[in-house]
Formats: C-alpha cells, structure tokens, sequence
C-alpha cells in the first residue's frame, strides 16, 4: 500500500453526519442526551428519581471505549490483548487488589483476539460515540441504585434502556415529536448544534468541483438529518451531495448482504418502495454497500473507484467501511482536539435557560480522571518491578482500521486537495496517522511496545 493518502486520488468522498459533518456542543448535547433516558427510566418504569439529578463532576465518568457487562454491571476498559486495566462496578473504581482478583492478566471472558470485535451483543455494549457515553454514565449509576436499594448482583436492566431508544428515537419519534431529544432539538438547535465553518463549506464544493462524488450516509432518519443538514450546511445542501442515505443501520449497511438490506424510496421522509438495484444518484433509505458500489463504478465509469468515507465511530462508519468494503477511512477523533481549545462558556441569563439545563457536561472528549487516556494506560507491576505502559485496545483499533486520524473535518479544510498524509499503516509508528499532531500522550511514549 502507498505510504501517503490523498484525497486527490479518491474519486469519491462520503461522510456520516453525526459528530462528523455536524459536531455538536458536547456540554449541551450530552444532558439533553442523559435526561432522555433518565426521565424514561424514572417515569415510566419506576427506577430511582436520584438518577435525574447529575452533577458536574459525575461527567468524569464518561469515557470511550469502556465495555458494559449487563450481567454483572461491571465497565471495564481494555488493553490492546484483551486484558482489563481498569473496570469499574456501577460508578465505583475496583481498587488494583480487586481488579486482579476480579480479572486477573488474562483475556476478558467476551475479547476476541480479531480486533474487529463485535461492539454489541447480547453479553456485553461497547461505548463507542459520543451519542452513546451519556448513556454509560446512566446505566452506571442504575448499577449503583440497584446495588444499593435492592443488593443486586445480577442485572437485566438493558431491556428498560433499549425500550428508552424505542420511545425517544424510534423512526417516527421526530415527526410525532415525541420524547424529549427531538423536540428540543428542534426548539433550539444552536444550542446543541455547531454551524459548519466557511472553510469546510467550501472545502465540500472544492471537492465537487474537482469532479468528486460526495455521498452521505446516516443512521440518522431523513426528517432528523434534513434538520442537521439545513442548519449545519444551509438550505440549499443538497446541491453538494450526489447521493444521501439516511437510516443507513450501520454497521449493517457494510456487513449485510443487498437481498438483507434493500434500498428504499422516499417520499416526504417516508420509506415507499425497496429497489432490486440502485440506478441513479438521489435521496435513498436503509441500503447495503454493495449496491451503492455498483452505481459508483457507473458514476465514474471506472471498475474499481476509490473511496474514503469520513466517520466518528469505528463501530459503525471506521471498521465496516474497511473491513467489508475496502474503503479508505478518515477517522474523526476529537480526543485529538482534547481541552486544548476548550474554554467555559459564559452562563445564559436565567430567563434564556431551557428546560433540561441540568449540570453543564463537561466537554465530553477531555481525559477523564476516573479512567486515564483513551489511547494508553499503565499496568500495575509486580512487586519490585514498575508499571508498564501498554497501548489500549481502542488505541490499537485506530492504527488498525482508519487511514488517518483527525480532530474535525476543519483541521483538514484548507490543505489542498493533493496533501499527503502519512498513513498509520506506512510505518511501524503508532502516531504516523494522526493529523496535524499525535496525542500529546503518544508523542512522549513513542517507544511503547504492543503486548
């Protein structure tokens, strides 16, 4: 494989849209989040009204890439060989005598040594985005109000938190504007949404007019992602996009076969129709990544077009876009960002308040104290030996999966089209794909071995 990646040399670009293309105001968004859940749980199933009361510093907790165990309520976080270094029950951290009594310096009982791991089972959940970490916080405290009240050790309150998805994002919640996320979406988007700078609009047209196709593909349902798109990009996004595929079910649209996964037609936002094929450019549902390459050799008139597509999760955009359909990857990392350019906003008047003001989040992409880097972490040696530093297995995902690794689509927007960036995979360097720079904690453990 070349050592350099350039957009010059795809002929088609595509991104997901959630904390991709649209970045939200974290602070904000994850409450909004939290509460949605929260108020469900309290309200309709009769769990502790504790659990809608946060308090800034409970954010701490939220971190990406911790596995849940829904039997026994433990999180847990992993080093790049399926070993546990930190796992915490409910909100508490196991101390290192009970961590290794616990887990020991084996595998995880659910790792599997492809890192391509299953996120999702019925076993475990992994937290993989940012629209997923409010939820971490949640079941962790549902973990610590069972343990308490009711001396808990086994746990089957996953089935409240998936019907809580059903009532508040289900395909029809937008246009029946029911449940609490979208309708105060709706009601102040710019509190939760950041508009997309000049620069990567005209970035996006700078890619059309160098005769790029320029997809987007969305789980998000068409009426929710034609609010983003109208207020991150204008009215008139539509003129950049070739194709649009909202409720995209990733990773399913990579993974599934097309007979799985048909395309459907829309009307006002409605799924009508399932296609045998995709013959032309438009505004499509569901979908499968097979069909989708068949109109792009069409497109281009090339047999093999190279893509890249742009996403935030590896779960769903990073690792399926590689793994299943080959395509270059760009993955968007705001740990990259951190707090370096994080400053407190100043506090609205109260009358300006809405509703589920709640305690500010803190920026959900800074380093949580409870949990330590995303992308390293030590392991306690021995007695008479030091600590070891040891990459994570998140961290080891990034290498392995994405091209290159950036903070925003801005940090990219004004290079020229023909850049070169370092791949990860062009040397034997962790760091070699992040851009502009590595982690800060990379940087300075460079020599790091994997285990």
């Amino acid at each position: 494989m070349a050592q350099h990646f350039s957009l010059a040399a795809c002929d088609v670009v595509g991104f997901d849209l959630d904390h991709t293309l649209c970045r939200y105001n974290l602070p904000e968004s994850a409450v909004l989040i939290y509460n949605s859940f929260a108020q469900f749980l309290v309200k309709e199933k009769g769990y502790d009204k504790e659990l809608l009361t946060v308090t800034p510093e409970d954010w701490d907790f939220c971190c990406k890439g911790l596995a849940l165990d829904l039997e026994d309520g433990n999180f847990i976080k992993l080093a790049d060989n399926g070993t546990v270094l930190r796992a915490s029950h409910g909100t508490k951290m196991m101390a290192p005598e009970a961590l290794a009594e616990e887990y020991g310096r084996k595998e995880w009982k659910h790792f599997m040594s492809d890192a391509g791991m299953a996120c999702r089972s019925g076993k475990y959940y992994f937290y993989d985005n940012y629209f997923d970490l409010p939820g971490a916080l949640l079941c962790a405290r549902v973990v610590d109000s069972l343990t308490k009240n009711n001396g808990q050790k086994t746990f089957d309150f996953w089935k409240d938190i998936v019907a809580g998805i059903q009532h508040n994002y289900k395909m029809s919640a937008f246009k029946e504007n029911c449940g609490i996320y979208f309708p105060e979406i709706k009601r102040d988007p710019g509190r939760y949404l950041h508009t997309c700078p000049e620069s990567v609009k005209k970035w996006l047209q700078q890619l059309k007019n160098a005769g790029k196709i320029l997809l987007l593909i969305t789980s998000s349902h068409s009426d929710y992602c034609r609010l983003l798109c109208e207020y991150i990009l204008g009215n008139d996004f539509t003129d950049l996009f070739d194709i649009v595929i909202t409720n995209a079910l990733k990773p399913g649209f990579f993974s599934h076969l097309p007979s799985q996964r048909p395309f459907w037609t829309l009307e006002n936002d409605e799924e009508q129709e399932a296609l045998p094929s995709l013959d032309k450019p438009g505004w499509y549902s569901q979908g499968n990544a097979v069909h989708l390459y068949e109109l792009l050799k069409k497109m281009t008139g090339k047999n093999d077009p190279k893509v890249v597509y742009f996403g935030d999760s590896m779960h769903s955009d990073i690792f399926p876009a590689r793994h299943y359909s080959n395509w270059e990857t760009v993955l968007i990392l705001e740990e990259l960002r951190g707090d370096r350019d994080w400053k407190p906003e100043e506090s609205e008047p109260l009358e300006k308040k809405g509703k589920y003001e709640g305690s500010k989040a803190k920026p959900l992409n800074t380093l949580s104290k409870k949990w330590g880097s995303f992308f390293i972490d030590s392991v306690s040696g021995l007695e008479s030996t030091e600590d070891s530093l040891v990459y994570t297995w998140s961290c080891k995902r990034i290498s392995t999966y994405s091209t290159i690794a950036i903070p925003s689509i801005e940090a990219i927007a004004e290079l020229p089209l023909d850049y070169k960036f370092s791949r990860f995979s062009s040397s034997n360097s962790k760091t070699a794909g992040y851009y502009p720079n590595p982690p800060l904690i990379l940087s300075n453990n460079e020599t790091l071995t994997s285990k």
